[in-house]
């Protein structure tokens, strides 16, 4: 299959072709952990899960990195408000990050390296730019020259004349303003490391070169993040990188764009930075919200609200409601023309994954199939040799999407405990065996109110999550 992806660097779409042949290597920034995550940080790593599965499913061996930057001044600044380590406050943050990502069905990350466990390799990095020409040490910092570089501003199509580094105290120890800092010299109180320059610790943009060419190697396949570290960070990554292997750093730079909650920037002063934990409070669950993440293309901004997430959760109702309808299909028979619904909805589907990673386009041609099976079902024009080929289409759906099996295994976890759940049922029956309707009824509704249905059936009666 032929795939397309754009590519930030030089502004256009590019066939997708592996440096090593059925190999693909992928490096995502991750969070500066000082703070616990919000929705917007979760955007990325959803679509790189979604990207990652899909060229999985293209025969692709796929390694995906995604890094933890625990070494910072924001951390600093956070470690010292609150009275604590600065390795408290990122491990805190590390397991809340990593908390977001389980419950949203991330799981396709192989390795997360810490910068502060590249230290050697950090500092071995920056000895090899001052050893090339390409930086310079200056009262226990560390520069890299911009001037050196003839390409750089080559991702972000800015001019040397137009960067602007680190100002402050250190722009006096710097040969030009967009200068930036591959080393800092150690304050007091602060967290240090030993180096030939001095004790002190890295630059931000330094870490990630240096733990994506420890794991990926000196060029690889695909780096990514927000269009926000286009410019300084992923500038910065390239020339640092390039500067001291002379080979190309990443061959695609996939960019993601940023999330608006109600038409607005997300900030704190609005009110409307929302956590999974807000998502949850409002009566929604967390697959409604990968969903939502998936229903536009990566690169258009998407615009949460509250609606939103309501219509992502009747959309995954109704999603899940058409399997669980296929699943009592009882007829025998085959349907060629359903089948070759199912087949023509699978091609939509990974033609719109293949152009650029649109999964929004990829949904569309799974609720046309979901529209073709109800009707199907409806008319009676269905069989039980039609039902294998349909969920096997949509397994393929969900093996890239991942949102069908996030959503079954939040079936699977009562909202409520489930001793509470099966006492409740018991206090039901002996209520109808007395012949006590409205106590029976008023069971039934207040369990319905703390989030569980309960379903009669001939073989006793069975909950499941509102």
């Amino acid at each position: 299959m032929t795939i397309r992806f754009y590519n930030t660097l030089s502004k256009q779409k590019e066939l997708f072709e592996p440096v090593t042949p059925g190999k693909v290597g992928i490096y995502l920034c991750g969070p500066t952990v000082y703070k616990p995550a919000h929705i917007g940080h979760m955007v990325g790593p959803v679509i790189f899960d979604t990207l990652k599965r899909f060229l999985v499913y293209n025969g692709y061996e796929v390694t995906w990195v995604v890094n933890i930057t625990d070494v910072d001044d924001k951390l600093i600044a956070q470690a010292n408000e609150r009275g604590i380590p600065m390795s408290q406050v990122a491990t805190e943050m590390t397991m809340d990050y990593l908390a977001n990502l389980k419950a949203l069905g991330v799981d396709q990350i192989d390795q997360m390296p810490r910068a502060t466990d590249y230290m050697k390799e950090i500092i071995a990095f920056i000895t090899e730019l001052i050893a090339g020409g390409y930086a310079y040490a200056s009262a226990g910092d560390v520069f890299f020259d911009v001037m050196k570089d003839d390409d750089y501003g080559k991702l972000s199509n800015r001019s040397v004349d137009s960067q602007q580094g680190e100002g402050g105290e250190a722009a006096s120890r710097k040969r030009s303003a967009g200068d930036f800092a591959l080393w800092k010299s150690a304050k007091a109180g602060e967290p240090a490391w030993e180096s030939p320059w001095g004790p002190g610790r890295p630059g931000w943009h330094i870490e990630c070169s240096a733990m994506s060419r420890g794991i990926l190697g000196k060029t690889f396949d695909i780096h990514g993040g927000g269009l926000d570290l286009v410019f300084p960070h992923h500038e910065n990554e390239i020339a640092q990188s390039e500067g001291a292997t002379g080979q190309p750093f990443s061959r695609f730079w996939i960019h993601t764009e940023h999330l608006l909650v109600d038409d607005q920037k997300m900030s704190k002063s609005l009110g409307n930075v929302y956590t999974l934990s807000d998502i949850t409070a409002r009566g929604f669950r967390v697959s409604a919200l990968r969903y939502l993440l998936l229903s536009a293309h990566y690169r258009k901004q998407l615009n949460f609200t509250w609606t939103g997430m309501q219509q992502a959760e009747e959309a995954l109702r109704r999603l899940t409601d058409c399997l669980d309808r296929l699943a009592l299909v009882s007829r025998t028979g085959e349907h060629p023309a359903l089948q070759q619904s199912a087949a023509d909805a699978r091609r939509a589907f990974d033609e719109a994954l293949s152009d650029d990673l649109n999964p929004s386009a990829g949904l569309a041609a799974m609720f046309d199939l979901v529209r073709i099976v109800n009707t199907a079902i409806d008319q009676a024009q269905i069989g039980r040799g039609d039902v294998a080929v349909i969920e096997q289409t949509f397994a393929h759906f969900d093996d890239v999407l991942g949102v069908i099996a996030l959503r079954r295994s939040e079936d699977r976890e009562p909202p409520i405990p489930e001793a509470e759940i099966q006492a409740a049922i018991e206090a039901r029956q002996a209520a109808r065996r007395a012949r006590q309707f409205a106590e029976a009824d008023r069971i039934r509704d207040e369990m319905a109110a703390r989030g569980v249905l309960f379903e009669d059936g001939p073989q006793g009666t069975r909950w499941k999550r509102k």
